[in-house]
């Protein structure tokens, strides 16, 4: 059996005048030493330790949790509590002021180093023990998890467990909160006897109301991060909060409030005098939140369903134009998001989004470029930086989206009838595409992106026989929202316009019981100051009303937004169009080319 040196640290806790006067020992070093006595109920101590088959590894669990070995203690030496806190400082040359510990720790880059400096040490209070284990998960835990695994197997990591373990009871609120946060970054397996010790005593404080508003935030932090964090307990929490003033609340606390609402609440209606209250304190911060800290709080203002908040959300959206270059990219996805569930449309947005974008694109996800693209697609925003940056990386990483995203990529570019500089290559690429994973689309992904390549002249002819297919179509009606109006008006419309405009096409035809006689108005109506100076133009040029006519039905269904017809002999009939909703002309071009059209008519 493995036994565990004397040379040891001692760690006490400051939370309470008692624990002031005690002293915890903490192995210093564990020098395995063979060939010793097995000591009494050392079985049973062992069972209570974290440990795994074998002794040289540890275990991943669940979503990259660890669970860690510990080595047992024999039961002469087992953590003890010592006498008189003063009589072993004055004993121990070794004690540090709480200051300059952190001071010092906080210089230090390695998990190496720290655990050299630790070492170093034999008294330290159980705030500067969490604090190193919060240092160690800092430099150790990256996006993709912890860099270091054998960093566990360390002694001295192993010894802080222990003792945090077997003396969770005399800790410090906030000692056990801040070495819960640590170990729960360092992914160590919640199920873990160490992890359940801690987490027990947590929640029994929570009970016995021993947890200030700093503690409740932090502990509603720390279970936020669990796999499966415990609901009852969050709203125990939340009962907690609902009693304390919060009106001198730092931001990261409003922020980790607004997260454990969005948790337990969701629609906000049982807490949502506490979010009244949250909404009026954060108005009052919103200048010194940082990106993350805006992006949790849009995010969990549209969980939340908090459409009255206005003042809040346009202070956040505002806030949120300077924070556009260092957005990550989830964090802007829930920007957009906010702005699009809120109705938000600010032009310094738009901007900033259009110096952001261009140059970053390379490195940005697809998902977050597919989430701009659907922003400016919504809000009918045409910007050219935006589209054209998005053009070219559709044209160099094609192969690597996704259908939905290729399908997002491409229908703003329809939708607000724009071809970019690149648009030859673009289609190319996209008709490579189509070839190789035509297959892999759904079927009304595969629609909404044939039908926009149409609004922009740009004829899907090689893949109409797919659509029109009666197989196509029955997936069609199979899958939501099935074969309802909009959908036969997209199919009718590409059948007509591939008649109209590719009169070589030879493929099979659309079903007449899939086609529709008359395609749907526009969502917005027409500009009313816009007809009514056409209409005075054209009779100042045509001089009487009998010479055209508004509001008629077009050859062919063609959706327009404002049809005019004139009629200055039977065999002349002239049909323009003006898409003023998509802001294509400038209104004030159209009487000169009315009067050009009119003149080419006399001409003739």
């Amino acid at each position: 059996m493995a036994l565990i040196s004397r040379k040891s640290f001692q760690l006490y806790s400051s939370s309470t005048p008692a624990s002031r006067s005690a002293l915890m020992t903490l192995s210093k070093r564990l020098n395995f030493i063979s060939g010793q006595r097995k000591p009494q109920n050392c079985s049973s101590m062992a069972m209570r330790m974290l440990c795994v088959k074998d002794k040289s590894q540890y275990t991943f669990c669940r979503k990259k949790h660890v669970q860690l070995q510990a080595q047992p203690l024999s039961v002469n030496e087992a953590v003890h509590l010592c006498g008189d806190m003063m009589n072993c400082t004055k004993s121990n040359n070794v004690w540090m002021d709480e200051q300059l510990f952190f001071k010092k720790l906080n210089n230090l880059c390695t998990s190496k180093e720290i655990f050299y400096f630790l070492s170093s040490l034999e008294v330290m209070s159980d705030t500067m023990a969490s604090g190193a284990l919060q240092k160690i998960s800092e430099v150790e835990v990256d996006d993709n998890g912890l860099k270091n695994p054998g960093l566990l197997e360390n002694e001295v990591f192993r010894a802080l467990c222990f003792q945090f373990e077997f003396e969770s009871s005399k800790l410090s609120n906030t000692g056990l909160l801040n070495a819960l946060q640590a170990l729960i970054k360092l992914r160590i397996d919640p199920q873990s006897t160490l992890m359940t010790s801690l987490l027990s005593e947590s929640e029994e404080r929570l009970g016995r109301g021993q947890l200030t508003a700093e503690n409740l935030c932090a502990l509603g932090e720390s279970l936020l991060e669990l796999e499966a964090p415990s609901c009852a307990t969050l709203e125990q929490i939340v009962n907690h909060i609902q009693e304390r003033d919060i009106k001198n609340w730092s931001p990261r606390e409003i922020v980790i409030v607004y997260r454990i609402l969005q948790v337990t609440v969701r629609e906000g209606k049982q807490c949502q005098n506490l979010l009244n209250r949250l909404n009026s304190v954060t108005l009052c911060t919103v200048s010194q939140l940082n990106p993350n800290s805006v992006s949790v709080i849009l995010n969990s203002l549209v969980v939340l369903c908090q459409t009255r908040a206005v003042l809040l959300v346009t202070a956040l959206c505002k806030h949120s134009v300077k924070h556009v270059p260092y957005f990550t990219d989830h964090e802007l996805v829930n920007v957009l998001e906010a702005f699009l569930y809120f109705g938000q449309k600010m032009q310094i947005f738009t901007e900033a989004l259009e110096k952001h974008v261009p140059k970053s694109i390379r490195t940005m996800h697809p998902q977050t470029v597919s989430k701009v693209m659907q922003y400016c697609c919504r809000k009918m925003i045409l910007s050219k930086p935006i589209f054209d940056a998005v053009a070219e990386d559709f044209i160099s990483s094609a192969d690597r989206l996704t259908t939905d995203q290729i399908a997002a990529y491409i229908i703003p570019f329809g939708t607000l009838n724009y071809l970019p500089p690149s648009a030859s290559a673009l289609f190319r690429k996209l008709e490579t595409v189509l070839h190789t994973r035509l297959r892999h689309f759904q079927p009304h992904t595969l629609l909404n992106l044939l039908h926009s390549c149409v609004l922009i002249q740009r004829y899907p002819i090689n893949f109409l026989p797919k659509i029109f297919s009666p197989y196509f179509l029955q997936k069609l009606q199979a899958q939501p929202p099935g074969l309802n109006r909009v959908v036969m008006s997209q199919l009718t419309q590409l059948f007509l316009t591939v008649t109209l405009e590719c009169p070589f096409y030879e493929g099979p035809k659309l079903l007449s019981k899939y086609q529709v006689k008359a395609f749907p108005t526009p969502q917005s109506s027409p500009d009313v100051h816009l007809i009514k100076r056409v209409k005075t133009g054209l009779l100042y040029l045509l001089k009487k009303r009998i010479y055209f006519a508004s509001e008629v039905s077009t050859p062919y269904f063609y959706v327009v937004e404002l049809p005019c017809v004139l009629m200055v002999k039977i065999d002349f009939v002239l049909i323009v169009t003006i898409s003023w909703e998509k802001k294509l002309l400038n209104r004030d071009i159209f009487s000169y080319l009315v009067m050009k059209l009119c003149r080419f008519h006399f001409l003739r």
